[in-house]
């Protein structure tokens, strides 16, 4: 890397300002989705209340960004196009951020490496225009316009021609705008945004989301079935949680609403769009008793706190932020999102029954001639009651038993509650000695009685584990590991918390720790490895729950022998109590590794793949 001769002494120069803005390009503008996230912002800045954004080509060629928001003046133009004039701080207090900008390097930045005009126009004055090119800024001049800004960014990186040999292609760099515009729009659902594609000469809106009014989470509940879709919304769980000056409000979807990869997961520390990775981890680890290492978890999770609880001045695009106590942050949102799964009880997603049915192809048929109405319970009763020695031989069959109905004894003063009318209704039977099936008030509920019951046993055997505390084995010779006097240093601060789980640490001078205790459930360790593990965590989350997921993967290892097994016949006493002890359980919708436990099926939908309906 260095060239200079060993005989010439390097001088220290000033670079010219059109050097420096394009050195400051390099970092704030990656690529147009940059450039369209630095203009958008500015006008959330503005207080606009419509944002109507344009691309070409990817946003390569054209970027047009409108608003209604305050606009600016004629004498302002010029200050805007200078690095570090800013409206939005002061610059007393660099901690103490209300607004998306802060640095007031954006614009003239953009205007180094592409050609941008400004056409703008406040309350009470004339709306002008600026343009600049390559860093050349023009006079301001009069311009045409009702109220807002335009900001239109023509030919990006013309100044900088090898920046262009890294773009991707249109399409891509046309998904990254969108993501960058849903992004925004999840954080303000009050705004209107419209997205459009005008390459070509074209106009086609690729995004559109209009205002939302009401409450929190109504107006958010709203914008994020505009944004994340229907079947997030019906399958998410609202959080609302507050510890110490931070609240976490949003949705996360259940486990058996999970996706492929992480594209689900929307975080925002006051209202900003956020990639950090502490967040990410936090989010992963209150999941990771639900769904197995190849299931992401989708969510959008907002943390709002004081400004100065935060520094959000420490990645060149404020995608990363700094919190002055990340461990309180990770517990609240560890903490917050278990206690929302754990109230969701049984509950499982409405995809599972949508990719049933989906599944159910019926042939095609004529068209649909008469057949009589669905009958009434009297007809149905005695239709069962005449065709009963048929369904009689069904009972010692393998493959299919059907259950009599059995109604619970009613008591004088309360009077008994059908068995149907419960979430999973009634045991009427059981398949290939595996399934159980339900009759609902409203449709059938088929149950796989193994994995239900597997995550019965699971959560009892957690219940009892907490309870009861983790059994400790005491080595005989405990074992000394050699670390460097920092990571010992790391690994003794949370000593009392790998105690509590069975774990115990001692300092064994220098750099070294002595391993007197490990949790008896993990039966013989390695303790130099799981050491080394648990400093790996640290390093990386500022945390570790290693230990736990260890001793819950072995839990959810023996609930998995000791449940019901396939190919098990179940008396219906037996399948009703399954029932009524999956409707008391938390989380006992998914196995202990995602999957669903039941699939309901409502009865229109059964009429449907009939052509009943």
């Amino acid at each position: 890397m260095n060239t200079h001769s060993p005989n010439i002494r390097p001088v220290i120069r000033q670079l010219d300002e059109a050097a420096i803005n394009r050195i400051a390009a390099g970092e704030v503008v990656e690529r147009p989705a940059s450039a369209v996230k630095e203009l958008v912002e500015n006008a959330i800045d503005a207080g606009a209340r419509r944002i109507d954004i344009a691309h070409a080509d990817g946003g390569k060629t054209l970027i047009r960004v409108a608003d209604d928001g305050c606009g600016m003046t004629a004498d302002e133009l010029p200050l805007a196009l200078s690095r570090h004039a800013t409206s939005k701080i002061d610059g007393s207090d660099l901690l103490d951020i209300h607004s998306f900008g802060f640095r007031g390097e954006a614009l003239p930045s953009l205007g180094a490496v592409g050609r941008l005009t400004i056409t703008s126009r406040a309350e009470g004055a004339e709306a002008a225009e600026i343009a600049v090119s390559g860093g050349t800024v023009a006079g301001v001049k009069p311009a045409a316009l009702n109220r807002g800004t335009v900001v239109a960014l023509q030919d990006l990186f013309y100044a900088t021609p090898a920046r262009l040999k890294f773009m991707r292609s249109d399409r891509a760099e046309a998904q990254a705008i969108g993501d960058v515009i849903k992004r925004l729009a999840m954080a303000e659902p009050s705004v209107g945004f419209t997205l459009r594609d005008v390459t070509g000469g074209g106009d086609r809106v690729t995004f559109r989301a209009d205002p939302q009014s009401g409450d929190l989470f109504d107006a958010l509940r709203g914008r994020l079935g505009q944004v994340m879709g229907r079947e997030f919304i019906e399958n998410a769980l609202a959080v609302d949680a507050e510890r110490e000056g931070f609240r976490l409000t949003g949705y996360a979807a259940l486990p058996t609403y999970s996706r492929g990869s992480s594209v689900a997961q929307y975080l925002f520390v006051n209202g900003r769009p956020v990639r950090d990775k502490l967040l990410i981890g936090a989010l992963r680890g209150a999941y990771q008793d639900f769904l197995s290492r190849d299931r992401h978890p989708a969510a959008a999770l907002f943390i709002d706190c004081d400004p100065h609880k935060v520094d959000v001045n420490v990645h060149p695009a404020k995608s990363e932020v700094r919190f002055r106590d990340p461990g309180l942050v990770r517990g609240l949102i560890v903490s917050a999102l278990r206690h929302a799964l754990a109230e969701a009880g049984h509950r499982a997603s409405t995809t599972v029954a949508g990719a049933t049915l989906g599944a159910m192809r019926p042939e095609q048929t004529q068209p649909r001639a008469y057949q009589m109405d669905r009958p009434s319970p009297g007809a149905r009763a005695a239709a069962y009651q005449a065709q009963a020695p048929g369904f009689a031989e069904l009972r010692d069959s393998w493959s299919a038993r059907v259950e009599a109905i059995v109604e619970p004894d009613a008591e004088p003063d309360h009077p008994a509650q059908p068995v149907e009318a419960l979430p999973l209704g009634a045991a009427r039977g059981q398949v290939h000695e595996n399934y159980i099936i339900a009759q609902t008030a409203d449709g059938m509920v088929i149950v796989d009685q193994h994995a239900a019951h597997e995550r019965l046993v699971y959560e009892k055997l957690k219940r009892q584990m907490a309870e009861n505390g983790v059994a400790a084995q005491a080595l005989l010779i405990p074992e000394v590991v050699d670390l460097s006097p920092d990571d010992a240093a790391r690994l003794l601060a949370v000593a009392d918390d790998l105690s509590r789980i069975g774990l115990t640490l001692e300092p064994f001078g220098g750099g070294a720790v002595a391993v007197r205790e490990t949790p008896a459930i993990l039966g013989e360790v390695n303790a130099k490895a799981l050491i080394l593990d648990i400093l790996d965590e640290l390093a990386d989350q500022g945390s570790s729950a290693l230990v736990q997921e260890k001793i819950e993967a072995i839990l959810s290892r023996v609930a998995c022998h000791g449940s019901i097994r396939s190919g098990r016949r179940m008396r219906g006493e037996e399948m009703n109590a399954l029932l009524r002890e999956m409707e008391a359980t938390p989380h006992s919708g998914q196995c202990n590794h995602g999957r669903p436990t039941y699939v309901e099926l409502k009865l229109a939908d059964i009429e449907r793949l009939f052509g009943r309906t």
